[in-house]
C-alpha cells in the first residue's frame, strides 16, 4: 500500500515487459533523430546534388565561391524543411486520433508513414518524389512526436516519469548518431550512396511498427474511453503487481474530471490555462532558437565550409553524435535529482559561451573564400561539442518532458499538440532559413542564436517553475497557484474550484481513499 498522500509511493516493479514497451515506443524518437541527422549528410553528397540540385553542385565546385553562400538554395532547404511543415499540420490530427482511438493505434499510424516516406525517398527519380517522401516522413514525425512522449509519461511509474520520458530524447540522439554513421560509410558509395542513406530510415520505422503491435495501450487511455476492466488489467501488467487499486482510482478520478470538460479547446483558451500553454509553447520555440538544429542539420556542411573534406566533416559529425548520446544520459540521471531549472540555467551559460566562441572564430578567421587552419578548425569542433553537450542534458530532453507533464488530463493531448506543432513550425523556419541566414549574416548568425540564449535564461529564471517530484494531478495547486507571476492568471480558476479543492490538492487523495 502506498503511503497516504504520496503518489510517488504507488506500488510497482520494473519488469522486462514494461522496459520493452518503453524501448519499442521510444523508437519514435529513433526515427525522428535519423531524419534530423540524415538530411545534412545527404545534402553534402555530390551524386545527390548532381541529380537533384545541379546548380548547388556547380557552385560548390567554384574555387572562389563564397564559403557562407555555396549551399544557399531554396529547393535544397525545402528538401530538409518540408518534413517539419507536414509534421506541424499532422500533430493536431494525431491528437484527435490519440483521444478517439488511443495511443497504440496512433503509434501504428506513425510507423506506417515512416515506412512510406523511407520508400519514396530512397526510390526518388524526380525532385517531387523526394519532397513527397519527406512529407510522408513529416506526417510520421507529427504523429510520433505527439504520441510517444505522452505514452511514456502515462505508462511510467510516477517516481521514474522524468527519466522514462527522456528515453524519447535519448533515442533521438541515437538516431542522429546512426544517421551520421550511415552517411560516413555511404558517402564513398558513388551514384547510389544517398539512396541507401535515405532508405535505411526503414530500419527504425520497422522497429516502431513492430513495437506498435507489441506494446500495451496506456491505462489512462483505456479508462478515458470507458474500458475500465481492460485498463485495470493493463495497469497490473505494466506495474508487475496486483495491488494497483490506489493508482487505478487516481486515474479514474482524473478521467472523470476530464469527461466533465466538453470542449478541451475552450478550456485551453481560458486565462487559467495560459501559463501552461505559454510554458509548453515557449519551451519548444526556445529549443529551436538555441541553434541546435541548425548545427545538427548541417554539421557536415558546416565543417566542410570551414575546410574539412567530405569524409572528415562526416567523421566530425559522428563525434558530435556520440557527445549528444552520452550527454543525454546525464539528463536521465540528473533530471529527478537536480531538477529542471538548474539543468536549463547551467546549459544557457555553457551554450552562450560556445556560440560566442564559434562566431568569434569564424568572424576573425573565415573569410569568403579561405579555409580555417587545422588547429582553429579543431577548436571549432570542440566548441560545437561543448554546445551540443549542454543542449543534450537540458533543452533537448526537457523541451519535450516539461510540456508533457504540466497539463491536466482534460487538456493534455490538445495542449501537447500545440507544443509539438510549435516545435515543428520553428524547426521548419530555422531549417528553411538557416543557409540563407548564414549566407547573409555570415558568422553573425551564431551571435544571433547567442542573443536568444540570453532571453531563454531570463525566461527560465523568472517564469519557469520547478516541476520536479510534483504529481501531475496536483500540478496546478502545488506549482501554478504558488508562482509569484503565474498565480495571478489562476485567480479565476481558484474562485471556481476553491470550495471543491483545498489548497494543497489533498482532496484528490481523499477522493481516492474514500473509494478504496
Amino acid at each position: 500500500m502506498a503511503n497516504k498522500g504520496h503518489f510517488e509511493a504507488f506500488e510497482s516493479k520494473i519488469t522486462k515487459y514494461v522496459v520493452t514497451c518503453w524501448i519499442l515506443a521510444s523508437c519514435g524518437g529513433l526515427m525522428f533523430g535519423y531524419d534530423i541527422g540524415i538530411s545534412g549528410g545527404v545534402t553534402a553528397m555530390d551524386n545527390f546534388l548532381i541529380k537533384f540540385f545541379p546548380t548547388v553542385y556547380e557552385r560548390k565546385l567554384q574555387v572562389k565561391e563564397d564559403n557562407y553562400c555555396k549551399y544557399d538554395n531554396h529547393y535544397l532547404q525545402l528538401f530538409t524543411s518540408s518534413l517539419y511543415l507536414a509534421a506541424l499540420v499532422s500533430s493536431f490530427l494525431a491528437s484527435k486520433v490519440c483521444i478517439k482511438y488511443g495511443r497504440k493505434p496512433t503509434i501504428l499510424v506513425a510507423s506506417s508513414f515512416f515506412l512510406l516516406g523511407a520508400t519514396l525517398s530512397a526510390a526518388a527519380e524526380f525532385i517531387w518524389m523526394l519532397i513527397l517522401g519527406r512529407i510522408a516522413l513529416g506526417i510520421g514525425v507529427g504523429f510520433g512526436n505527439e504520441v510517444v512522449p505522452l505514452f511514456l509519461s502515462e505508462i511510467a511509474p510516477v517516481q521514474h516519469r522524468g527519466a522514462v520520458n527522456i528515453l524519447f530524447q535519448l533515442f533521438v540522439t541515437i538516431g542522429i548518431l546512426f544517421a551520421n554513421l550511415v552517411n560516413y560509410f555511404t558517402s564513398s558509395i558513388h551514384s547510389w550512396g544517398w539512396r541507401l542513406s535515405l532508405g535505411l530510415a526503414a530500419i527504425p520505422a520497422c522497429f516502431l511498427f513492430i513495437g506498435s503491435l507489441v506494446i500495451s495501450e496506456t491505462p489512462a487511455s483505456l479508462i478515458e474511453r470507458n474500458r475500465e476492466t481492460e485498463g485495470l488489467m493493463t495497469l497490473k501488467k505494466i506495474r508487475g503487481v496486483e495491488n494497483v487499486d490506489l493508482e487505478f482510482e487516481q486515474i479514474k478520478i482524473a478521467c472523470e474530471r476530464a469527461r466533465e470538460v466538453k470542449d478541451p479547446f475552450k478550456k485551453l483558451m481560458k486565462l487559467s490555462s495560459m501559463p501552461l500553454l505559454v510554458i509548453a509553447i515557449m519551451m519548444q520555440v526556445f529549443q529551436q532558437f538555441t541553434g541546435i538544429n541548425a548545427i545538427m542539420f548541417y554539421a557536415p556542411v558546416l565543417f566542410q565550409t570551414v575546410g574539412f573534406e567530405n569524409d572528415a566533416s562526416l567523421l566530425s559529425a559522428i563525434i558530435i553524435g556520440l557527445v549528444n548520446v552520452f550527454s543525454t544520459l546525464v539528463s536521465i540521471y540528473a533530471v529527478d535529482k537536480v531538477g529542471r531549472r538548474k539543468l536549463l540555467l547551467q546549459a544557457c551559460v555553457q551554450m552562450f559561451i560556445s556560440q560566442i566562441a564559434i562566431g568569434a572564430i569564424l568572424l576573425a578567421q573565415l573569410k569568403s573564400t579561405n579555409s580555417l587552419e587545422e588547429g582553429l578548425a579543431s577548436i571549432l569542433v570542440v566548441f560545437v561539442c561543448l554546445f551540443v553537450m549542454s543542449f543534450a542534458w537540458s533543452w533537448g530532453p526537457l523541451g519535450w518532458l516539461i510540456p508533457s507533464e504540466i497539463f491536466p488530463l482534460e487538456t493534455r493531448t490538445l495542449g501537447y499538440a500545440f507544443a509539438v506543432s510549435s516545435n515543428m513550425l520553428f524547426t521548419f523556419l530555422i531549417a528553411q532559413a538557416f543557409l540563407s541566414m548564414m549566407c547573409h549574416m555570415r558568422a553573425f548568425i551564431f551571435f544571433f542564436f547567442a542573443c536568444w540564449i540570453v532571453v531563454m535564461g531570463l525566461f527560465v529564471l523568472f517564469l519557469l517553475p520547478e516541476t520536479k517530484n510534483v504529481p501531475i494531478d496536483i500540478m496546478v495547486e502545488r506549482v501554478w497557484k504558488r508562482h509569484p507571476i503565474w498565480k495571478r492568471f489562476m485567480d479565476d480558476e481558484s474562485k471556481t474550484t476553491h470550495h471543491s479543492r483545498n489548497a494543497g490538492g489533498d482532496d484528490i487523495i481523499n477522493d481516492i481513499e474514500r473509494k478504496i
